[in-house]
């Protein structure tokens, strides 16, 4: 069976691990003839595949929770121990065309003393580092150190989107104190969401990672422990970023709020002005455009500017009241 064929039918791609940073890719032959004196194996598979699901649950020897969360199409970042190994979901930066960043993939890793096995539904860019680094025979020596070095590049990759994130919430801010609001309003909706988002999946990822380094296991060598605290730190630390991000998006959306307000109650009060003017002259106005008899000065030559006169001494009277009040 070709390359094609087996992609088709669910496997990415199959490795086997030489412990000495290089690896070798293998056919589906060679993997239903591994055994584990023959070196660590690696598997990557496509979790929405029905050829993956068939072969873990009847050929994979896991148990059925474990081959659950590996096919799960949406499935939050965690850590549980199975038999002599652990699973562990993870999350990273999704960098695929098209989509947004924030809209994070996930990858399900099992692994044991021998044996690798992950899963995706969407492609990961950190594990083709993995397949790169053993093509160039300095990838990962053992699952531990596996586990440990995708942790690395997945928590790399959130570097730049973090980080641009920070900077235009700093660039909002000073926009609003500036007073140029502009689009400031709709950038700021935007980037409150992919704030949202990000806390959303690296709050659980802060605690997957935390179970893995409580577990008593084997797998994992004290450097690749010092790995995953590193790893853990930097999730914190961004956490942290994200928080500090939100809470100053948040108060830049309350001085936009404010000046909003601020502006329509200027306007109104503009309005109310102008309407406390307008009223007595209007009134007068209306009153001797009555269309009944009498009214003094229908018949005078002198009558409209006799009227014009008095509205004009009622307009100035007007605003030196509203001047003394301080209305105007």
């Amino acid at each position: 069976m070709n390359a094609d064929q087996l992609t088709n039918r669910g496997l990415i791609s199959a490795y086997l691990l030489d412990g000495h940073g290089g690896g070798r890719s293998v056919t589906w032959e060679d993997i239903e003839a591994w055994d584990a004196s023959a070196g660590t194996l690696w598997l990557h598979m496509e979790g929405d595949s029905a050829f993956t699901d068939q072969w873990l649950r009847e050929k994979s020897g896991l148990e059925e929770t474990v081959c659950d969360i590996l096919t799960r199409e949406d499935v939050r970042p965690r850590s549980i121990p199975s038999g002599e190994g652990f699973l562990t979901v993870l999350r990273g930066i999704n960098l695929n065309e098209g989509d947004d960043p924030e809209d994070m993939v996930s990858i399900r890793i099992y692994i044991d003393a021998h044996r690798i096995i992950t899963t995706r539904l969407r492609f990961v860019r950190s594990i083709d580092d993995l397949r790169l680094a053993l093509g160039a025979g300095h990838g990962p020596t053992t699952p531990g150190e596996f586990l440990a070095i995708l942790g690395e590049r997945l928590v790399e990759r959130m570097m730049d989107l973090i980080e641009n994130i920070t900077d235009e919430v700093e660039d909002l801010e000073e926009a609003v104190v500036s007073g140029h609001h502009g689009d400031v309003s709709d950038r700021l909706a935007k980037v409150r969401r992919q704030i949202v988002a990000l806390r959303r999946h690296l709050a659980p990822q802060r605690e997957a990672l935390g179970l893995i380094l409580g577990m008593d296991s084997l797998l994992l060598q004290d450097e690749d422990r010092r790995h995953l605290v590193e790893v853990l730190d930097r999730t914190i630390h961004y956490l942290e970023e994200l928080g500090s991000a939100r809470d100053r998006a948040s108060v830049t959306q309350e001085e936009i709020n404010n000046y909003m307000s601020k502006q329509v109650e200027r306007r109104m009060y503009v309005l109310a002005v102008v309407a406390a003017i307008f009223l007595p002259l209007m009134f007068l106005t209306g009153l001797l455009g009555i269309n009944v008899g009498g009214i003094p000065g229908g018949q005078s030559p002198w009558g409209f500017l006799s009227v014009t006169t008095i509205l004009v001494g009622v307009f100035s009277l007007q605003i030196v009241l509203f001047r003394k009040l301080r209305w105007l």
